[in-house]
């Protein structure tokens, strides 16, 4: 979806400001933050991609006035509300009002460090045979749906060629909205700056991205 996540090739937003040494938090919060969105994730209640989503559904005005940690526990509220397994009510007052509602998992503090160490792979078989190969010119899908999808806003509808294909993986703009994994595969494209930004680009500049074959049409000869 376009949304204030999506900022990668626009002017205006000013320069991105490196912290020498930076800490993983800036505050305590943040940790307890961190660690509630990992844990409600574990329950199986919701997909990542639907995390995602909810991150890049808050209001502009939030998004561009919070920080980091701040976006994801908002989100956060935002799934547990809608999930069924808070109040909004229960929310605004810190206090439970009823039982606690069934999560699928629940992560205990032993299993912490090995459920992090293994991770979560999304690399699933595909059964289709891919549409591209190395060499192909394609045309990114020039689609703004209102619903998630991983193709950034500033190569839709631009020319690009396959370099290579990365094997396949679950399909985000599908399971974000319980439309299930639908694995599919996933290309590197090079895109020309020029082709992106027009003549004022560095003529000598690439990007490189990684598009769903969903994301992509054979480009007309």
């Amino acid at each position: 979806m376009n949304g204030p996540h999506d900022l990668g090739g626009q002017m205006g937003h000013g320069p991105v400001l490196w912290e020498k040494d930076e800490p993983l938090f800036h505050a305590e919060w943040e940790k307890t933050a961190l660690a509630l969105t990992l844990a409600m994730g574990a329950t199986g209640s919701w997909t990542i991609d639907t995390s995602r989503h909810a991150r890049e559904s808050l209001p502009p005005v939030v998004y561009l006035g919070t920080s980091y940690y701040e976006i994801w526990f908002r989100a956060l509220q935002n799934l547990l509300v809608t999930h069924g397994l808070v109040s909004q009510t229960e929310l605004e007052t810190g206090y439970s009002l009823g039982d606690g509602a069934y999560v699928k998992r629940v992560l205990k503090a032993a299993d912490v460090a090995p459920a992090l160490a293994q991770g979560a792979p999304c690399d699933r078989s595909c059964a289709a045979p891919p549409r591209f190969t190395r060499g192909d010119r394609v045309r990114a899908c020039n689609n703004h749906p209102a619903t998630h999808t991983r193709l950034p806003r500033y190569v839709m509808g631009a020319l690009g060629e396959v370099v290579e294909n990365n094997g396949s993986y679950v399909l985000p703009d599908a399971n974000a909205h319980a439309q299930g994994e639908r694995p599919t595969w996933v290309y590197s494209v090079r895109f020309k700056a020029a082709d992106l930004w027009g003549a004022g680009a560095d003529s000598n500049s690439e990007i490189m991205v990684d598009c769903w074959e969903p994301y992509l049409h054979h480009a007309q000869p």
